[in-house]
């Protein structure tokens, strides 16, 4: 394999993947955004909460971002490195960072928070998502749809049954069957584009759940088979599904 394809794998095992800072890509890899706007709504939602808590928050990036934090405000992180640059990320806003396995419980009281968030949670509780909310209270998540991105994982496993474990309405079903009431429900399908095997490299690294125990040394001969077809026809395309679902708890 040529001496460019060896330099792009190295690039991209050697660039760091911890949070969820996706400005290395730039120039490198696209990805369209939902319609929705799921930062804006963020930050209506937070502007007008009075408690709220931010579950599996990565490395706080977007949860930073919001202009005016409720008088209250909590986040949960599974990965250690994760949670200390969320700690680090969000001590601005006077946030403290649990460090909570995705599918523990929550470590509150019942009735905690009046808004609860959370972007691409790799478990979504929703037993523990209806016990923390206070009656009246709102979850706003956005969050991978089933079968995302399933043109890179076939490229690299060969053709894959989609699971359904990420389809929008079973969590809407999930939702109810918690007790809250779903008052949104949206879905979008995202063009993406890697513009070289570097990118290809670094985003299956960061994002695990797209090829399971995925190493660039496990999958060299995908790699090259794709550094290939990149270098004669161009970006390889894939598309994100993403579902925007708001829920809320019925007041007393």
């Amino acid at each position: 394999m040529s001496p460019v394809f060896e330099e792009l794998l190295a690039e991209g095992a050697s660039v760091p993947v911890d949070g969820w800072d996706f400005s290395w890509f730039r120039g490198r890899a696209t990805e369209d955004r939902p319609s929705w706007g799921y930062s804006r709504l963020l930050a209506e939602r937070m502007a007008v909460a009075t408690a709220a808590l931010d579950i599996q928050t990565g490395g706080g990036e977007v949860l930073a971002q919001i202009p005016h934090p409720p008088p209250m405000l909590a986040a949960t992180e599974s990965w250690p490195p994760n949670a200390e640059l969320a700690t680090r990320h969000l001590a601005p806003l006077g946030v403290h960072v649990a460090t909570v396995d995705d599918d523990a419980d929550l470590p509150f009281p019942a009735e905690s928070f009046d808004l609860v968030v959370s972007r691409h949670p790799v478990e979504t509780r929703w037993d523990e998502i209806a016990r923390v909310l206070t009656p009246g209270g709102t979850f706003l998540s956005q969050q991978v749809g089933a079968g995302s991105v399933q043109e890179l994982t076939d490229a690299m496993l060969g053709p894959q049954e989609p699971g359904q474990e990420r389809d929008p309405q079973r969590a809407a079903d999930q939702a109810r069957a918690a007790g809250l009431v779903v008052a949104d429900l949206r879905r979008a399908k995202l063009r993406m584009e890697f513009y070289d095997v570097a990118a290809v490299v670094v985003f299956l690294r960061k994002v695990i759940w797209i090829v399971p125990g995925f190493t660039v040394d496990r999958y060299r001969p995908q790699l090259a088979e794709l550094h290939q077809q990149i270098q004669a026809d161009g970006p390889f395309i894939a598309h994100a599904l993403r579902f925007l679902i708001e829920a809320r708890k019925p007041g007393r």
